[in-house]
């Protein structure tokens, strides 16, 4: 239901804003088909005026064919506009924290060097996360028991340019 996944898109993305990940734009492609173009007002009523619901004409080529996407896939792009993650399904459910994380990696990482788009807050921002991943790892990650003695780290790398 497409309620369900605007609910938790526009959760998602207070949630990220509460955490300081801010200026993400957010867009929802409405499918060609004739049952979705029939619901276009009552997605468009379903989130926020901080997403964009992007209303396909029939008589235009296809979105997700032009992207070689389907109609449930995200599409994550960094603030230069480069393809970052592109997540089909079941990863592009919401109610796993696979989008959650694009988003992040695809907001902190700094992959071409200097980036007039980047905010100076945005490195305080980006290490908090990556400190509060880093928590949530040590907390599940298994502890040694018997003589197996030596420890397996758990922990993401972020590249430092």
């Amino acid at each position: 239901c497409f309620f369900t996944f605007s609910t938790r898109l526009e959760d998602l993305r207070v949630k990220l804003e509460n955490e300081g990940l801010v200026n993400i734009s957010y867009v929802i492609v409405n499918h060609q088909e004739t049952y979705s173009q029939r619901k276009f007002h009552l997605l468009k009523e379903s989130v926020s005026d901080y997403i964009t619901v992007y209303q396909q004409d029939e008589q235009q080529a296809d979105v997700w064919t032009t992207l070689n996407g389907n109609k449930d896939d995200f599409l994550i792009y960094d603030r230069c506009g480069r393809l970052v993650y592109h997540l089909g399904l079941p990863y592009s459910f919401l109610s796993f924290q696979y989008v959650e994380e694009s988003i992040k990696i695809a907001y902190c990482e700094n992959k071409c060097g200097n980036c007039s788009y980047m905010e100076p807050e945005i490195d305080g921002i980006c290490e908090n996360i990556t400190k509060k991943a880093d928590e949530k790892l040590a907390e599940v990650e298994p502890k040694p028991t018997g003589q197996h003695s030596h420890h397996h780290n758990l922990h993401r790398h972020r590249q430092h340019h």
